[in-house]
């Protein structure tokens, strides 16, 4: 009875229960005036109106206007006033103006890498193009100087992370969309603990939406009684506010600006296995070491002073170490923002389809594509390009996999391969192409990753891990179960009806 209570006393269920009811009280609202005065009802239609037009002129993904177009055309009383309030992001001026100081910080300080985009052995190769949008349009810097550890499941990476954080002198700078407390989160916690302790600049990051179920409110504070500079990243209110859609989703770990980490676990004991919900659960990540490692050290002091602005400068934090006996290929760590206008995770993953001449391998846990995504993948198929995607036979999100399982048809019709990972949930977002590039990250192929939440991850150009996430690829499909035609005839009738109908409206899940 106890634990029940608590679940209804939760704070997500409140925030959740005070937004419903401001949406009742909307909606009784516009009822009640319209009924006694007219005009209101003409107004919020000519609204919706406007909001259809201006829609149709925007410059976005179609799949989105449909989702919006939809229900305002249905509810033209409620849609448009729906779409003001709620589908766009309208971003706070303190934070608009903060945006606009680390921004112009980065250009002053000449945060970047080698500018080797113009090396001979990328220019000219298809990879250049990838290359060459990334720092120019992106600014995601390439460097040459580092070595790449590949993790083909998180259990893996536990000990080298415990080693990493106990070899920090300086700071520790860490961001996770999911902080849970358990053997993962608890270990590290003592390290972070004893380094703040010792004096180093230790700092913690953790998404509030994410953590909701797992830490209390003020979880921050207790962090900070420990020395550790700590902020909850847009914390929950029970408000409309389209900012609050916008959840920091990405991975890092810097260590002294020499080490980081990256990929698709986050701090809880499921991502390392200590815990099975879902069978095994499979997530990669990378860990970088050397010159490429700063990047992520930036990454993360744009992400703190967005929301915590503080004076001083970011090149105070890089190492004075020498890197230049490192060669292994090159890195380029990248950034996904809602903020930019620009969609850097689809863009990406659209490039590396498109320039696959042999293979393109990909593993994601949602398969939600807009209509270039899949267009790309069925004409890499169609152009003999092997393609192959390896998604969960055992999901962690029920209506998610409907529509995941909703596109196979019309990719095993165009060529491509799709595998389920029978073993468990696959987390890992990770894709490779012609053995020769490889992205590892944080970025789902679903909308609220390419269009709504901050992303992270690392390209790897020619190096030697690479050939461990193509031999990650083949044992993983070794495991899986591979999907066919008769598959999804047998199994079409229950994903068919309610599969399109929630691709549709995903830009709103």
């Amino acid at each position: 009875m106890k634990k029940i209570l608590n679940k209804l006393l939760s704070r997500m269920v409140i925030t959740c229960f005070l937004v419903v009811l401001q949406l009742a009280v909307m909606i009784f609202g516009i009822i009640i005036l319209q009924e006694r005065y007219i005009y209101i009802s003409g107004i919020l239609k000519l609204l919706s109106v406007i909001v259809v037009f201006h829609l149709i002129t925007k410059d976005t993904n179609p799949m989105i206007k449909m989702a919006w177009m939809v229900p305002i055309l249905l509810f033209p009383v409620l849609g448009g006033l729906m779409y003001v309030l709620y589908g766009h992001v309208l971003i706070p001026k303190r934070l608009k103006k903060n945006m606009l100081r680390v921004m112009q910080q980065e250009v002053y300080e000449n945060v970047k890498g080698a500018n080797v985009c113009q090396a001979a052995d990328i220019k000219g190769e298809p990879t250049y193009r990838i290359c060459n949008y990334m720092e120019h349009v992106a600014q995601a810097h390439l460097y040459k100087h580092t070595n790449v550890k590949y993790y083909a499941i998180g259990d893996d990476v536990m000990d080298d992370l415990i080693r990493d954080l106990e070899s920090a002198e300086k700071y520790i700078f860490m961001e996770y969309f999911i902080v849970d407390k358990g053997y993962m989160w608890d270990t590290i916690l003592e390290i972070l603990k004893r380094k703040a302790a010792e004096g180093l600049d230790v700092r913690f990051m953790y998404d509030d939406i994410g953590s909701v179920f797992n830490v209390p409110k003020y979880y921050w504070k207790e962090l900070e009684s420990y020395g550790i500079k700590c902020m909850a990243f847009n914390q929950v209110v029970p408000f409309f506010a389209t900012i609050f859609n916008n959840r920091d989703h990405r991975k890092i770990t810097v260590i002294d600006g020499k080490i980081a980490h990256t990929g698709g676990y986050n701090m809880a004991d499921e991502y390392i296995n200590r815990i099975t919900k879902y069978g095994r659960w499979k997530d990669s990540g990378v860990r970088l070491e050397g010159e490429g490692a700063w990047s992520f050290t930036v990454m993360f002091l744009q992400m703190w002073n967005y929301f915590r602005y503080s004076e001083g400068s970011y090149l105070s934090y890089k190492p004075e170490v020498d890197f230049s006996n490192i060669e292994d290929g090159y890195v380029q760590p990248y950034k996904s923002s809602p903020l930019t206008g620009e969609n850097v995770g689809e863009n990406l993953y659209i490039q590396m389809i498109n320039d696959a001449q042999e293979y393109i391998y990909i593993f994601t846990p949602y398969l939600i594509v807009c209509n270039e995504l899949m267009t790309a993948l069925k004409l890499a198929a169609k152009r003999d390009v092997d393609v192959r995607i390896v998604t969960p036979a055992i999901p962690d999100k029920k209506y998610i996999y409907k529509m995941t399982q909703s596109n196979y048809k019309e990719l095993l019709l165009a060529g491509v391969r799709i595998y389920q990972y029978t073993p468990g949930f696959i987390h890992s977002k990770t894709l490779i192409m012609d053995g020769r590039l490889a992205s590892v990250g944080s970025i789902n192929m679903d909308n609220r990753s390419f269009y709504h939440h901050f992303e992270c991850g690392a390209l790897l150009y020619d190096c030697k891990a690479i050939a461990d996430v193509k031999n990650d690829m083949f044992a993983t499909f070794e495991e899986s179960e591979e999907i066919d035609i008769l598959w999804c005839r047998n199994n079409i009738s229950k994903v068919s009806l309610i599969g399109p109908l929630l691709n549709l409206l995903s830009p709103l899940l």
